[in-house]
């Protein structure tokens, strides 16, 4: 009966901490999300004045696509991590 209480402790103590772990984990990404979607957002700003003065030559063009590229990849990122905040928020909702 001992060895019975025991290893449910063992077990409640490691889910504790694996809980504590991933929520600072959450918060961590949801961090970075934020970062991700400021510079997302800083991107779309920069294409969005390149745009505007489009007619100042191939130059201002190839800075208009590598922002397109930038905000496409940033995107891309701020999606993966979004999933990666889901799948923790499920694991947490599940304890």
């Amino acid at each position: 009966m001992e060895d019975s209480f025991k290893l449910l402790e063992d077990r409640v103590h490691r889910a504790a901490e694996r809980l504590k772990a991933l929520g600072a984990e959450a918060q961590s990404l949801r961090g970075e999300l934020a970062s991700v979607q400021a510079r997302a957002d800083k991107a779309e700003q920069a294409l969005a004045r390149a745009a505007e003065r489009e007619g100042s030559g191939a130059e201002e063009a190839r800075k208009a696509e590598g922002l397109a590229r930038e905000v496409k990849a940033l995107r891309r990122e701020r999606e993966e991590i979004r999933a990666r905040v889901e799948k923790l928020v499920a694991v947490l909702e599940s304890l």
